[in-house]
């Protein structure tokens, strides 16, 4: 059995105490109550549920802490303590249309000596096959008690990549179409599949031998940028420096694919 920390329990037992009910919802989802939150993104009962328990549980082992999460927005604490960056919901569409690719995706994230910023803690978890990616900074990426490390693959021909698509109301077609257009005729294939943290996420497992994307939030991509990075693999944005969060973009992979894949969509965007 993998020991880790205290915290990183703290993190699991918020998710796994809200899994119950988003899979009894998934289950009925042509009953669930839809609201609609802006063009093209929907907001669930089933993710507010799912978020009030999260939060109840954090808020229970870290009183003081503050907590940004994306439904409930900012939440006080002491400035001083580190923050709770949580999605309770990743993957909306998916989980509306009955497609069980989704996930809840919890963050830490504390102030370094000279007020910079760092993720520490992430776990991402399918409630629907019971995966558990979880990273703390400097111990590993897991699976459950499996040590994950991001694909070996050094050839952009043998490469899937991983990505996500603008859609009504949100991103930009021409500037996502340029990065296809340099991207896409060297690959093995292209995936979408409508969750970030989890694409990070398979990153980091192996399962895509790289991903892009920009327009996310930071709740939809902190546990995910750790778990690659502790997976032994490099995230950074479109101009290769690490100000994705900034930014909102978001290139990970290998190595050697982290810096094929930088010269193709750079080049597509001078």
């Amino acid at each position: 059995m993998v020991s880790h920390s205290g915290l990183i329990t703290v993190m699991q037992r918020a998710a796994l105490k809200a899994a119950p009910r988003l899979r009894r919802d998934f289950g009925e989802v042509e009953q669930l109550q839809v609201s609609r939150k802006g063009p093209g993104d929907f907001v669930t009962m089933a993710d507010k549920r799912a978020e009030t328990t999260v939060l109840e549980e954090l808020r229970k082992a870290r009183p003081d802490w503050r907590i940004l999460s994306e439904e409930a927005g900012e939440l006080d604490g002491d400035p001083a303590k580190p923050r709770f960056i949580v999605d309770p919901l990743d993957g909306t569409a998916n989980f509306m249309h009955g497609v069980p690719h989704f996930a809840m995706a919890i963050a830490v994230e504390e102030t370094k000596p000279g007020g910079k910023t760092e993720i520490t803690h992430a776990l991402v978890y399918n409630p629907i096959n019971d995966e558990q990616f979880w990273a703390e900074k400097g111990r590993g990426a897991w699976l459950h008690d499996r040590r994950l490390r991001v694909s070996a693959r050094r050839h952009l021909d043998e490469a899937v990549i991983g990505t996500g698509m603008p859609h009504f109301g949100r991103g930009d077609v021409a500037r996502w179409a340029r990065i296809y257009g340099a991207i896409g005729p060297e690959v093995s294939g292209i995936r979408r599949f409508g969750s970030a943290a989890l694409d990070l996420a398979w990153v980091a497992a192996g399962r895509m031998d790289g991903f892009w994307e920009d327009d996310l939030d930071i709740w939809d991509s902190a546990a995910g940028v750790l778990l690659v990075k502790e997976a032994g693999g490099f995230v950074s944005d479109y101009r290769g420096q690490d100000r994705m969060f900034e930014r909102r973009e978001y290139l990970a992979g290998n190595a050697d694919l982290h810096s094929k894949l930088h010269k193709l969509l750079a080049g597509s965007l001078r």
